[in-house]
């Protein structure tokens, strides 16, 4: 089904695409962007297809959890995974707050490297999703940038420092 709503975020970094690659494949990188102004926790990152990234992100004494599951693992180039919210023991269950939020989310992330700059691209598409999941994702679709932009102003700023 080609016609599900997708977000797509594109982003280009001043940085060639294996350093990119590595602050979305390296435990310590990842947890100093993804999740902004929370604390994030990697338990797990096992970046290969069937391996798992196992996410905790703590703010005012809650925990949040997510479960990824990667399907596709192509360096520098391509990371394709199945994303979901998750219970403190890893199983996938619904977004506490927004009962109709896709349990599973296609995740696909593409690294193009020109001249020395990345361009990033990330797609997430409902997986296997019902009509109120997809309804729900719609209409949050307009609200996704705020998270994923903070992340990826943090991502910049942490390229830059590595390059320096």
């Amino acid at each position: 089904m080609s016609d599900l709503p997708t977000y797509v975020l594109e982003r280009e970094f001043d940085a060639p695409a294996e350093l990119v690659w590595r602050t979305w494949t390296e435990a310590e990188l990842l947890s100093r962007w993804y999740g902004p102004r929370v604390e994030t926790i990697v338990h797990k990152l096992d970046v290969k297809p069937g391996g798992l990234w196992l996410n905790e992100m703590k703010w005012d004494g809650n925990s949040n959890y997510q479960r990824v599951e990667y399907t596709e693992v192509q360096p520098p180039e391509k990371l394709v995974w199945l994303h979901s919210m998750a219970d403190a023991d890893w199983n996938v269950v619904a977004n506490p707050m927004m009962p109709d939020w896709p349990l599973v989310l296609l995740t696909t992330v593409t690294f193009e490297e020109t001249a020395g700059k990345t361009k990033m691209r990330l797609t997430w598409v409902p997986h296997e999703a019902s009509e109120k999941e997809i309804s729900c994702f719609a209409a949050a679709i307009a609200g996704l940038d705020k998270g994923w932009g903070a992340g990826m102003e943090l991502l910049a700023e942490l390229l830059a420092e590595l390059q320096s």
